[in-house]
């Protein structure tokens, strides 16, 4: 039905999961999903499929991000990607990841006589 993309940042800490999920955060926020009910479906009924591409896929709580969705189920796919930007010093980096999230819906087929 959908797919959204965000990118999130942690500036100062280098926190892979903060990062991920404010990626995602931001592909969401920026939009409302009417589909559901268009098609006389309840939100809760959308399933979300959430890629997120961080410098360091190990470090990404999945639980975390998944915490996100405000509606549906989904699931966690965390890949190599992004990007890690150390300070001049050496000191701190700052994480950029991204998040594709892929949205589903059954939609019942029809009959053929109008049902």
């Amino acid at each position: 039905m959908v797919l959204e993309i965000g990118m999130g940042t942690d500036i100062r800490g280098g926190d892979n999961t903060k990062a991920a999920v404010r990626a995602l955060r931001d592909a969401l926020w920026h939009n409302s999903l009417s589909i559901a009910d268009a098609l006389g479906q309840h939100a809760d009924a959308m399933r979300v499929d959430v890629t997120i591409g961080a410098p360091r896929p190990d470090q990404v709580d999945k639980d975390e991000v998944l915490a996100v969705l405000p509606h549906g189920t989904g699931t966690v796919n965390v890949v190599e990607g992004g990007l890690e930007i150390p300070t001049p010093n050496g000191t701190d980096v700052t994480v950029v990841a991204h998040a594709a999230a892929a949205v589903y819906l059954d939609v019942p087929e029809e009959t053929g006589d109008g049902r």
